[in-house]
């Protein structure tokens, strides 16, 4: 067997965790995760990932720990176990989108503990996450980012630094107003043309092959068209949470947000319409049902 490239730890093994840890094995780095959900447990645990106890016995395994967590609380829980291990300096790669606040706070906590903590919320989709197609923005300690290089090429296709502690949030929060956006975008253009008789993969087709195309259109305009989306790759629940975020951004800086404030209210219908659990391209399915348009259910899936 050769031997591993070195050994990561991730904390957090949902859509985006449990993408990143099955790149890094395929590209020969040795992976401890640990997740509070058994289920991700259990199959990451199939695809070769060495599960940890806990998030301390992960800490004490390896020297560079990536969290990618759903809630403040999640990362307030995991730093503090990690504060209180007592093991040699770590490197806490900071992978979520939480307020800037909650990470300079987790920061602060590992820095008194003698280890290092870096900003890297990354660009990009589930579906993009699984094949290597999402963009790191890493921002902290420079050379601390330089010596990680190879590990961020194990799962993305490019990293950038950005600058001083927080910057790859901000920037973060910069790219998924514009997701935030060019979804419902997608979603209303796809509904205009499917209210005046145009078939929906005719409207995949040209709008791909031309000006108005977008990564996002590419990327949910295909669930939009068979209406199926329980398969996603950021769930509506999880969007929430980012849309909130995104919101106090910007209104702490006193910025408008007109366009995307305005999304706003469809993904909360979406959300309140049993599409909770579902892809953000369901928003699709709320402009379908506001303009009147009634389309056969999609077809079941074969099991």
């Amino acid at each position: 067997m050769a031997k591993a490239r070195g050994t990561v730890g991730i904390c957090g093994l949902g859509i985006m965790g449990g993408a990143f840890a099955q790149n890094l094995l395929a590209a020969g780095w040795r992976v401890i995760g640990y997740d509070i959900d058994s289920k991700r447990r259990r199959t990451l645990a199939r695809a070769g990932v060495e599960i940890a106890a806990n998030a301390g016995t992960l800490a004490a395994a390896t020297s560079s720990i990536i969290t990618s967590l759903p809630s403040p609380a999640a990362l307030a829980d995991t730093v503090a176990v990690v504060a209180a291990s007592q093991s040699k300096p770590r490197v806490l790669i900071e992978m979520s989108t939480l307020s800037l606040d909650d990470k300079l706070a987790a920061a602060r906590a590992l820095q008194k503990a003698g280890h290092v903590m870096l900003d890297c919320p990354v660009s990009g989709t589930g579906a993009q996450a699984k094949v290597k197609d999402i963009v790191v923005y890493a921002s902290g300690d420079t050379k601390t980012i330089r010596r990680l290089r190879p590990l961020f090429a194990g799962f993305s296709r490019a990293t950038h630094d950005v600058g001083k502690f927080g910057n790859g949030s901000r920037m973060k929060f910069v790219a998924n107003l514009l997701v935030a956006i060019n979804n419902v975008a997608a979603a209303e253009a796809m509904v205009l043309g499917m209210k005046s008789g145009l078939d929906p993969q005719l409207i995949f087709n040209m709008v791909t092959a031309g000006a108005g195309n977008s990564r996002v259109f590419e990327l949910r305009a295909p669930m939009m068209v068979k209406r199926r989306y329980d398969k996603p790759t950021m769930t509506v629940a999880l969007w929430q949470k980012d849309m909130a975020v995104i919101g106090e951004f910007a209104a702490a800086l006193g910025c408008p947000t007109p366009l995307f404030t305005t999304t706003g209210p469809l993904y909360d219908a979406a959300m309140a319409s049993g599409h909770a659990r579902h892809d953000t391209a369901s928003v699709c399915a709320v402009l379908e049902c506001m303009a009147g348009l009634r389309r056969a259910p999609p077809k079941a899936r074969p099991r």
